[in-house]
């Protein structure tokens, strides 16, 4: 029996023990570790998705204020283009003359681009002016 002591086997089957419950603790441990990973994994998953979500959305407030800026300064000017339009027209307005505009009626008949439609009278003279 002393042989079978010091002859190594004990040792052996001691070795084979140990390795056994070594395995069923790394076991034990990877079946407790693989769970929790992959909660941990989805959890990180998550905030990273939270937080591309939130950077999407002040990108796209962002956007929706540059296009709100830039559709005011445009109306802005439309109505500097219209009150200069209408103050040039008052100044054309205050300006005109009848005999101006007959000036210019035959100023444009000289120059030949002006298309102009006769309509015959008793008298058969041009009507420079029609009236309503």
């Amino acid at each position: 029996m002393e042989t079978y002591l010091k002859g190594g086997k004990m040792k052996n089957n001691q070795k084979i023990v140990t390795m056994v419950v070594f395995g069923i603790l790394v076991i034990g441990f990877l079946m407790w570790l693989l769970p929790n990973y992959n909660v941990y994994s989805r959890e990180l998953n998550g905030k990273a998705q939270l937080r591309e979500a939130e950077w999407n959305r002040q990108i796209a407030i962002q956007e929706a204020q540059a296009l709100k800026e830039s559709a005011k300064l445009k109306a802005e000017a439309e109505v500097i283009r219209a009150q200069g339009i209408a103050e040039a027209n008052e100044i054309i307005a205050g300006s005109l003359t009848d005999e101006y505009i007959k000036y210019k009626f035959v100023e444009g008949l000289n120059d030949g681009n002006t298309e102009v439609i006769y309509v015959p009278t008793e008298a058969n003279l041009p009507i420079l002016e029609a009236r309503g």
